[in-house]
């Protein structure tokens, strides 16, 4: 009994890498378009708030204090007014845009009267 070893081998090989080649650099693609991209977008965003915020804008830090921008520093921070005469120094990095921004609308639409019938 002959046994050819081309044979032998052409028996023994597995399945195929490549399958399992696409399906991991599919779930790569899907990572970053859902997670790692509207994750950096949203800070360009932050930053881009931070840096357009002036004096006397009504902002809430990330801690959820709410105040009056009094001063806005060289150095990156900011001095508010959280109570009468009381004053506090933040980074500009602490201002959050979605506590800021949700505060705005809320009290637009509450400023704004409501339409009567």
């Amino acid at each position: 009994m002959f046994v050819n070893l081309q044979t032998i081998l052409l028996q023994a090989q597995g399945p195929s890498p490549m399958p399992s080649l696409f399906i991991m650099i599919g779930m790569i693609v899907v990572m970053y378009f859902f997670m790692i991209r509207p994750q950096a977008k949203r800070a360009k965003e932050q930053k881009k708030f931070a840096e357009s915020i002036g004096t006397g804008e009504r902002v809430i830090t990330t801690a959820g204090i709410h105040g009056t921008i009094q001063r806005v520093n060289e150095d990156g921070t900011l001095q508010i007014e959280v109570g009468r005469g009381t004053f506090m120094t933040i980074e500009r990095s602490a201002v959050s845009m979605e506590l800021t921004t949700a505060w705005k609308k809320k009290n637009e639409a509450a400023a704004t009267p409501a339409a009567t019938k």
